[in-house]
């Protein structure tokens, strides 16, 4: 199983960054999925989710900014990242929802900063 987060990068306060996460070796429609960030000296947090049924779910400190997308046709999982802020700095990754711990991927680097 591989699951493959890219798009992170450098983006000023208040922009906007889209995450992509390129599911292989599942039957990714079956799965719930989520978005996940960890910054340094923390515990991985859970962003977002959506279901097979795409319902979706948000963490408070991003909800109404960020927002949780699935195209199962391309077994991909998008994060679309509004008005970001500094407190958004992490390595994002995605997972199923729960999360399954030999999934883990080198995740996607944001860094916001002006």
């Amino acid at each position: 199983v591989q699951l493959q987060a890219s798009g992170g990068g450098l983006v000023q306060p208040g922009g906007s960054l889209r995450l992509s996460c390129e599911a292989s070796g599942i039957i990714f429609r079956l799965y719930d999925m989520g978005w996940y960030r960890r910054v340094p000296g923390k515990q991985r947090e859970l962003v977002a989710r959506i279901s097979n049924r795409f319902t979706t779910g948000y963490a408070d400190s991003v909800k109404g900014r960020f927002t949780i997308s699935r195209e199962n046709a391309k077994n991909t999982v998008f994060l679309q990242m509004n008005t970001l802020k500094p407190e958004d700095a992490a390595v994002y990754y995605c997972n199923t929802f729960p999360n399954t711990p030999d999934y883990w991927g080198q995740g996607t680097l944001v860094t916001v900063s002006s």
